[in-house]
């Protein structure tokens, strides 16, 4: 399995499953600035993949 890292779908999927801090939101739409900003997101992106698997075992 490859990943696209150009690829924000998720990005825009995960800001309607849950609520968002204001620093959480900006990140998610205007991207990373930096190593901290890189970190974060990958945190948001595994809190993404376990919400999505959740939700496709409640299905």
């Amino acid at each position: 399995m490859s990943t696209k890292w150009d690829d924000k779908s998720w990005q825009k999927e995960f800001l309607e499953m849950k609520f968002h801090s204001p620093a959480d939101v900006k990140l998610l739409t205007q991207g990373v600035k930096g190593l901290k900003d890189a970190w974060r997101l990958g945190v948001l992106h595994v809190e993404y993949e376990r919400l999505k698997k959740l939700q496709e075992e409640n299905i």
